[in-house]
């Protein structure tokens, strides 16, 4: 779907309701927003529907995941393979260019556009027109929180695609973000130019620590397939946490990581539980959000999902690098179960090892749900989003760089994590060691790049001969280019460096 900013306020109000397979009644599509609107059924079904474009293949889909793996060499176009389209040949070469379409400005904006809608009326009508008898204020808030944690979610998401971190906007001198989007333009005569990243940092915290305050601590949304693929206060926290770290406010980092952390609804996986818990087809001990994947869905199909880009068997695009498996050390779980081949007797991502092809990782946390053979057609994967060994690692980070946290410390956070992956135990934790324990335990979780990028001397030094330049601390590959079709439709909005 090839939407500008301005076509996508105008369709997002009548399409915010679609929501296939997420909820378990089919909602109307054909209401005004004044009608669909207009009481708590409508609002909610809306809310529900403003998720599924995150299922798309340009967004948690695939794109977005695998295309990062892709530029931070965590993944790599496979040599071996009898059928290779190729298509990730962009992001490993780091092709980009100008005219470069690259995914999710068109959907993060019809989210965006989704949620202002309900934002909007509720505010017109005022909450106390959705109270009676079987629908409290506390319904119409929890919804409320959805939606800005939605926005939130996708204005960060766009963010960290085009356009340089907080660090290493300052370092390079051009601090331009995207169009902060709050309202939704009726007349579609909007052209919005684009904020500044401080300016659009500060939205998604706002959003974010709005929401917390808003949504009830044991709120989860029904009817749904997957419970952990909707907004909840450990969601927003998660998220919270994430965002801070990018943003470099350590402490508040620390808190909210913390917060997810003494939250006795989570627990890490086992090294044993590890090795089956991404073809489940929902949630988990560790999951904290997740996108809801199922082939049935308008927004994603296996075959253009991860499910199909990782498996030798089908598209076989995107292998696990060298450079990764490299990093794992032996009866480590994630290595051993995640990304090694059958060949050097491994477990191998879900294929006959006699018809491997020799020489190639491939990781397991894509095998897709279900019986996953040489006959069968997994559905579609659930995409991970959050989870809790991330909330260790974020606030291993934030106390490296001088938060603090009674009873914490990076090396015991770090060594948690490591005691539930086989994995030895460390004996200091700096910078270093923190960032290499977030490669390992967020491999083709689509982290690495934007870690990398959210530093001010990130750089990598690309391995594989194969590849082109190495991308240095200030390169114009960490702020990619805007969809050209963005420019010729709003002549507001300025160009990136380099592009």
């Amino acid at each position: 779907m090839k939407k500008s900013i301005y076509l996508v306020l105008i369709v997002a109000s009548v399409f915010a309701v679609s929501c296939k397979d997420f909820l378990k009644e089919e909602p109307f599509l054909t209401q005004s927003n004044a009608l669909a609107l207009s009481d708590y059924n409508g609002l909610n079904k809306a809310v529900a529907g403003a998720y599924s474009p995150l299922a798309d293949g340009v967004w948690y889909g695939a794109d977005y995941v695998l295309t990062s793996e892709m530029r931070a060499e965590n993944a790599t176009i496979p040599t071996n393979t009898d059928f290779q389209s190729g298509r990730y040949q962009q992001p490993f070469y780091m092709t980009y260019s100008a005219d470069a379409t690259v995914g999710i400005w068109g959907y993060g904006y019809y989210v965006i556009s989704a949620v202002n809608n309900v934002l909007e009326e509720i505010e017109t009508r005022g909450i106390d027109s959705y109270v009676d008898s079987s629908v409290s204020e506390q319904d119409i808030y929890n919804l409320q929180a959805e939606c800005l944690f939605l926005r939130a979610l996708a204005h960060f998401d766009m963010a960290r695609i085009y356009a340089y971190s907080p660090a290493k906007a300052a370092v390079v001198g051009f601090d331009d973000c995207i169009p902060i989007i709050l309202k939704t333009d009726k007349t579609a005569q909007e052209q919005p130019a684009r904020n500044t990243v401080a300016e659009v940092y500060a939205q998604i915290e706002k959003d974010l620590t709005d929401a917390e305050s808003l949504m009830a601590a044991s709120y989860t949304r029904k009817s749904i397939a997957d419970a952990k693929a909707a907004a909840s206060l450990p969601a927003i926290q998660a998220l919270l946490s994430r965002v801070y770290l990018y943003d470099q406010k350590w402490q508040l980092a620390a808190d909210y990581a913390t917060k997810v952390i003494e939250n006795s609804n989570y627990k890490l996986w086992t090294a044993a539980e590890y090795p089956s818990v991404w073809g489940q087809s929902t949630g988990g001990s560790e999951v904290i959000f997740e996108i809801y994947g199922k082939q049935a869905n308008s927004y994603d199909e296996y075959w253009e999902g991860p499910s199909h880009m990782t498996n030798p068997k089908g598209y076989a695009d995107c292998a696990a690098s060298a450079a990764l498996v490299s990093l794992f050390e032996e009866g480590d779980v994630r290595g051993t179960t995640g990304v090694r081949d059958t060949d050097d007797g491994k477990v191998m991502f879900c294929t006959d090892p006699d018809e491997a092809s020799g020489g190639e990782f491939w990781t397991r946390m894509y095998m897709g749900k279900g019986e996953c053979d040489a006959t069968s057609t997994p559905d579609v994967n659930k995409l991970i989003f959050l989870r809790l060994s991330e909330m260790y690692l974020n606030r291993a980070e934030a106390l490296v760089n001088g938060a603090s946290i009674s009873g914490a410390t990076a090396l015991n956070d770090l060594n948690t994590i490591r005691s539930n992956r086989g994995a030895s135990a460390l004996t200091s934790a700096g910078a270093a060691a923190v960032a290499l324990e977030r490669r390992l335990e967020l491999n083709f979780e689509g982290h690495y790049w934007f870690d990398l990028g959210r530093n001010a001397a990130g750089a990598i030094t690309y391995v594989d001969s194969r590849r082109g330049d190495n991308v240095d601390a200030t390169s114009k590959f960490w702020a990619l280019a805007i969809p050209k079709r963005e420019y010729d439709v709003n002549v507001n909005l300025s160009h990136n460096p380099g592009f």
